[in-house]
């Protein structure tokens, strides 16, 4: 095989002990794929390696990537992601994925955790109360959506679809994105890889980046998220995120 050095060094850091079962039944596709996604892609994607691993971790939920999951969550751990943050990946995929999708992943994960000698339950990372979730839920959806659309979207929504954004605000935002463990940017990166993932999210994966844009992250960093994310989703949906951020942050705006 024709590996790059830099490929080779890139994939050991995260893989130190195993050559991956691909490379002695699927030679030129270990090859490949290991050029690209370890040496290419990142020279395109200059994120820090724990950012990096958090993002493709989601969306490797989102497209229900079990085994590439499971493996790339070991690399993770050794990278330096934390339980706390591999956990809370888990749990912010569940109002965007739906539990349906995400349960085998939160299995999955305890187990690569317990492997590693982690006791669970981890501590908990809430830091909200069923009296308190609604008003939390609804102060972060109005910094990372704006004030402005989310009182909107409560004005102009029917009455018997209310109950949506109630929801959303208690649910989706009171009771996964204000727990702790990870930052509301890094979130908001997780949320935008989970829905650009999927795929047949377009509208949602426009929205969320501007949900970017107003917590911080420049296209810059989403570019390279998407980068990132290609190897593991494809070229569609890859294509896809891009065409959002260029309509909602495209090149040239004031925070390039």
């Amino acid at each position: 095989m024709r590996i790059s050095q830099t490929a080779q060094e890139n994939y050991e850091q995260l893989f130190p002990e195993s050559e991956g079962t691909l490379a002695a039944t699927d030679p030129d596709l270990t090859e490949v794929f290991r050029n690209f996604a370890f040496d290419e892609v990142l020279r395109d994607s200059p994120l820090e390696p724990r950012t990096r691993l958090m993002v493709q971790l989601a969306a490797l939920i989102a497209c229900q990537a079990h085994g590439e999951y499971r493996a790339m969550l070991g690399a993770a751990l050794t990278a330096g992601v934390t339980p706390v943050e591999a956990k809370e990946i888990v749990y912010q995929a569940v109002p965007y994925v739906g539990m349906g999708r995400v349960r085998e992943f939160v299995h999955a994960t305890n187990e690569v955790l317990t492997e590693r000698g982690v006791e669970l339950p981890l501590p908990s990372r809430s830091t909200t109360a069923p009296d308190t979730r609604a008003a939390a839920g609804l102060a972060v959806q109005k910094r990372i959506v704006g004030a402005e659309r989310v009182d909107a979207m409560y004005a102009n929504a029917p009455a018997d679809e209310a109950h949506i954004q109630r929801f959303l605000s208690a649910d989706c935002f009171g009771d996964y994105v204000t727990r702790d463990g990870i930052d509301v940017p890094t979130r908001e990166l997780l949320t935008l890889s989970m829905l650009a993932a999927q795929g047949g999210c377009d509208a949602q994966v426009r929205g969320h980046v501007a949900c970017n844009v107003n917590v911080g992250n420049d296209r810059a960093t989403l570019l390279a998220v998407v980068t990132a994310l290609l190897p593991y989703i494809g070229y569609p949906r890859t294509l896809n995120a891009i065409a959002a951020i260029d309509a909602v942050a495209p090149a040239g705006t004031p925070n390039e």
